[in-house]
């Protein structure tokens, strides 16, 4: 009996002076003692939103095999019109800067 006391005390004391040596650390001894159980709290649930319908977007009908072409004959278009002013752009330039004075 008196080694069992005896172990015990220095069993606490070394985990005193482990636990003053360690910084800041935090050691414990959990003993778990049959008591009341309760049940935990149900868990309020909460309907979701309705969902919000949205109308579909409106489709535009196609012209077929023209739709292709007339988009090719504008950016032809486009690219004339560029090539032209990029022209006269450089013509102002050439002629600005090569007067006689």
């Amino acid at each position: 009996m008196n080694r069992t006391i005896l172990g015990v005390v220095l069993g606490a004391v070394a985990l005193a002076a482990s636990t003053a040596a360690s910084a800041h650390v935090d050691v414990a001894v959990g003993v778990e003692v049959p008591g009341i159980a309760y049940a935990p709290v149900q868990p309020a649930y909460v309907a979701p939103p309705p969902p919000a319908y949205v109308p579909a977007p409106v489709m535009m009908a196609s012209r077929g095999d023209d739709d292709w072409r007339e988009h090719e004959w504008r950016e032809h278009e486009r690219r004339e019109h560029e090539w032209r002013e990029r022209q006269w752009h450089e013509r102002e330039w050439h002629d600005h800067d090569h007067r006689d004075y």
